[in-house]
C-alpha cells in the first residue's frame, strides 16, 4: 500500500481530482448548484407561458362587447339606466378587523 504513495503520478493526479472535483470555479458542487438553478428557471418559464396563455383568453373574451359588459358588470358593478343592483354579501366573506 505504500509503494501506491510513493508513486509521484498517482498524488499529482490525486490533488488534481481533489482540486478539480471540490476546490476549482468548475467544480463538481458548482456545477450541482447551477443545474438547481437551471432547472428553478425553467419551471417559472412555464409558469409565466401559462399565465401568458391565461391572460390571453382573458384578452380574447373581453374583445367581444359581451365579455366586456359581463367584466364591467362584475368587477366594477355597471349598470344599465333602467336597472337595479342588489349586491349580496355574506358575513363569511366581508373582512373584519380580525382579517387585516
Amino acid at each position: 500500500m505504500l509503494k501506491y504513495f510513493k508513486n509521484i503520478f498517482l498524488i499529482i493526479f490525486s490533488i488534481f481530482a481533489i482540486w478539480m472535483l471540490f476546490f476549482d470555479a468548475n467544480s463538481l458542487l458548482i456545477h450541482n448548484e447551477l443545474n438547481n438553478d437551471l432547472n428553478d428557471l425553467e419551471d417559472e418559464k412555464e409558469f409565466y407561458i401559462k399565465e401568458i396563455e391565461k391572460d390571453n383568453k382573458g384578452l380574447k373574451k373581453l374583445s367581444t362587447d359581451e365579455g366586456l359588459e359581463k367584466f364591467a358588470r362584475e368587477e366594477y358593478y355597471m349598470k344599465r339606466d333602467n336597472e337595479e343592483i342588489y349586491i349580496i354579501e355574506y358575513e363569511d366573506s366581508l373582512k373584519t378587523e380580525k382579517d387585516d
